[in-house]
């Protein structure tokens, strides 16, 4: 008589019970990983979408082979004002990752308070 509905019950609210005490333990362990694995891959994606790091990396080299000096001086003002704007761009990406990596850590807190103000 080991399966029975009265077994399956306990079991079932003992889960419910355990899940509602690990849930903050997953939440700033795995849960926090996961989110900065994804945060850091955000990031990658969109530095690699703007290219930021070739530019970078290209700033002194002249565009289109032209090895003369006003090549290399119209070429290096070209892409530092690439640099200047994919910079910015990206900054924009990190500041963005931030503020959900902020809205993460709170967001559990904030509800409990949310329903403990409504509750009292």
């Amino acid at each position: 008589m080991k399966h029975n509905a009265a077994s399956y019950s306990i079991k079932i609210i003992l889960k419910i019970i355990w899940d509602f005490v690990y849930f903050p333990l997953w939440w700033y362990s795995e849960g926090l990983l996961k989110t900065l694995k994804g945060v850091f891959n955000f990031w990658r994606e969109q530095e690699a979408s703007l290219g930021f790091s070739v530019w970078l990396k290209n700033i002194f080299v002249p565009m289109y082979g032209q090895h003369d000096f006003a090549g290399r001086a119209i070429s290096f003002f070209i892409r530092l004002v690439q640099i200047i704007f994919r910079g910015a761009a990206l900054l924009i990406f990190i500041i963005l990752g931030l503020l959900f990596l902020v809205a993460y850590l709170i967001l559990p807190p904030a509800v409990l308070l949310a329903i403990a103000l409504q509750l009292f």
